[in-house]
């Protein structure tokens, strides 16, 4: 009898965690998520070890809850060789691509507050399809964490190299890190770093031929004349209205239909 508890347990575990990233409302509890998975038939590619692998990087690394019920849903859902991946932080995560695009094989595996090294644990599911493209945007959460140009500019090196390494036939495009604004107020932890953001946008386009990745600069496109997020294309300094996303959308589509 306590077996069969423990299955039910563990499958009600993996439906529930699928149903919280669909339903951002409802949380898992943490009693929830850490309870074992032993011998249970999981639907798909989905295993419970790897489950539980993005719950203990959440926890290790003090990512947020969305982080982990996102990268288990990422896991879950299959990427394939026709597949464009947008790949990123919350300005990924912010925009429905696929309508945008006008391409539903375009996928959205962008997270909310992500990082370089968070990216870089949770993109083997993606690597193993081995898609068509992979349009990479992180870095000003690192930034917000006080790294320098440098740093960043060296993980996301690290992380340039493992993607090529490990699907070497997908194309790769590093899109750079937006302008930021600051008059808004809203992000402390970003104020006073608009040069560390152009820092290390200069550092990384400047790899791209060694690293083999196609460079695209974003920033020019959205940014005042004194190199500010424009303020008609945001409501915090640092986030995208659908205008902005358009914009990103007109620069990336000559490389999306290549």
């Amino acid at each position: 009898m306590l077996i069969v508890n423990s299955k039910m347990l563990c499958v009600m575990k993996i439906r529930t965690i699928v149903a919280v990233t669909a339903l951002a409302a409802m949380a898992l509890p943490v009693a929830a998520q850490h309870r074992c998975c032993h011998s249970v038939s999981v639907p798909d590619t989905v295993q419970c070890t790897r489950l539980q692998y993005y719950i203990d990087m959440q926890r290790q690394n003090k990512y947020t809850e969305l982080w982990g019920q996102r990268a288990t849903i990422f896991e879950a859902l299959p990427v394939d060789t026709n597949d464009i991946v947008m790949l990123g932080n919350s300005l990924t995560h912010g925009c429905e691509w696929h309508e945008l695009l006008g391409m539903p094989n375009v996928l959205n595996r962008g997270i909310i507050g992500d990082v370089i090294e968070g990216i870089r644990l949770r993109v083997d599911p993606i690597l193993n399809g081995h898609p068509k493209k992979i349009f990479l945007l992180t870095g000003v959460n690192d930034v917000s964490h006080n790294l320098s140009a440098d740093s960043i500019a060296n993980a996301m090196g690290e992380l340039i190299d493992y993607m090529r390494t490990r699907s070497p036939q997908t194309r790769l495009y590093v899109q750079s890190m937006l302008p930021i604004n600051n008059s808004f107020g809203r992000y402390k932890n970003l104020k006073d770093k608009e040069q560390v953001i152009r820092d290390a946008n200069a550092l990384v386009a400047a790899m791209a031929q060694d690293k083999g990745f196609t460079w695209i600069n974003l920033y020019t496109a959205v940014a005042d004349k004194d190199g500010n997020l424009r303020k008609d294309l945001t409501n915090d300094g640092l986030h995208l209205l659908a205008p902005g996303y358009r914009i990103w959308a007109d620069i990336i589509r000559p490389y999306i239909n290549e």
